[in-house]
């Protein structure tokens, strides 16, 4: 077959300011790839397909007119706007072509954190209690009115400490280690950071205690299978710092040079704990109707019970060990090296199509039984 992979690059940071504003942030394609990442992507394909590259820039619509691919498998972040992970969906749909992963709708309701939390809330699905706001007074405002609704899924109290994040980004950015704050000046001073620099409301959530885990997932219900799931352990991280995982966990402290021992894959879970995980995530997969592939986050409360922090329907993937990315480490825990990760979710994709000639790859055997 032939196969378009459509992605966006990482890019100069200068040159987009001088010409779309200095008010860009410094973690402004933090989300996006590096050329490595998808070279190891093609490499992964091109094992059996014949692979053309596509960024998915303003360009796009005429490079898949002019292609014609009979699938594409879809990378492409976007870059502006809250609906960006949206876009090239969108114009394959529009062209006809089929494509790997979620489409427009669920890739940008998951994007919008607040809106993913209020369809788990509506399921019935545990995920902490936020408001959505831009200043401390419209925050204010938002809890009176949650009060007076009752709604479950809103905050309706400043419980100290909470934690605060830009309500529409991926990939940790805008998610500093000062984001957990313990009084209404550090509340106050992270709201302002987040209008400022991100031009969005923030997300205020109660903060969770217990551990955090991230779980990847591949298939499509009912046939849904998730990979040895990921623990994040905070007590690697630098001395006095915040037990979140942060921007500068994710992309400052840990790097291929020094990678942080901050992972324990397979997580060390007691076999009920792990099965509710397994649930939650799952639900979650089924009712923001994921398609292919996701990685889900996962952090305990006070009583150990699991709650989903957020949904990644276009997880990393970034190909090196030292890398740290979650996806594959799972993969390989499940002894599936990088390219048969790849093959894995895209033959998936190719069997939800109907395209025939694909033979699914078996399950690796470090899989958890089907859910």
């Amino acid at each position: 077959m032939k196969v378009g992979l459509s992605f966006n690059f990482k890019k100069d940071l200068g040159t987009y300011r001088c010409r779309y504003g200095s008010h860009l942030p410094d973690d402004f394609f933090a989300e996006c790839d590096s050329p490595e990442t998808i070279e190891a992507v093609r490499a992964a394909l091109a094992e059996r397909h014949d692979v053309v590259l596509i960024e998915g820039d303003e360009d796009a619509l005429e490079k898949y007119r002019s292609e014609q691919p009979d699938i594409v498998f879809n990378m492409a972040e976007g870059i502006f706007g809250v609906a960006r992970e949206s876009h090239i969906p969108a114009v394959l749909e529009m062209l006809g072509i089929p494509y790997h992963g979620s489409d427009p709708l669920t890739l940008a309701l998951c994007l919008d954190k607040a809106r993913t939390k209020d369809v788990l809330a509506q399921y019935g699905i545990p995920t902490p209690r936020y408001a959505l706001a831009s200043s401390f007074d419209e925050l204010q405002s938002g809890l009176a009115r949650a009060r007076a609704c009752g709604s479950a899924g809103l905050l309706t109290d400043l419980a100290y400490p909470l934690f605060v994040k830009p309500s529409c980004e991926g990939s940790s950015k805008g998610i500093v280690n000062d984001a957990l704050v313990r009084d209404e000046a550090s509340l106050r001073a992270q709201l302002d950071r987040i209008r400022r620099h991100y031009r969005q409301p923030a997300l205020v959530e109660e903060y969770l205690p217990g551990r955090e885990f991230t779980v990847a997932a591949i298939g499509n219900p009912p046939d849904l299978q998730v990979l040895p799931i990921v623990e994040i352990r905070f007590d690697t991280l630098p001395a006095g710092v915040n037990p979140v995982y942060s921007y500068e966990a994710k992309w400052i402290w840990d790097t291929a040079q020094n990678p942080l021992e901050i992972f324990d894959c397979p997580a060390r879970l007691e076999p009920a704990l792990r099965s509710e995980i397994e649930h939650v995530c799952s639900e979650s997969y089924r009712v923001l109707r994921v398609r292919d592939w996701c990685r889900i986050d996962v952090r305990l409360d006070s009583r150990g019970r699991p709650h989903v922090l957020e949904l990644n329907p276009l997880p990393g993937v970034l190909p090196k060990p030292e890398d740290n990315s979650c996806f594959p480490k799972a993969a390989r825990a499940a002894g599936m090296s990088f390219p048969q990760l790849i093959n894995r979710v895209f033959d998936v994709a190719c069997e939800r199509h109907g395209l025939s000639a694909v033979r699914v790859a078996p399950v690796a055997a470090g899989f958890s039984r089907r859910l």
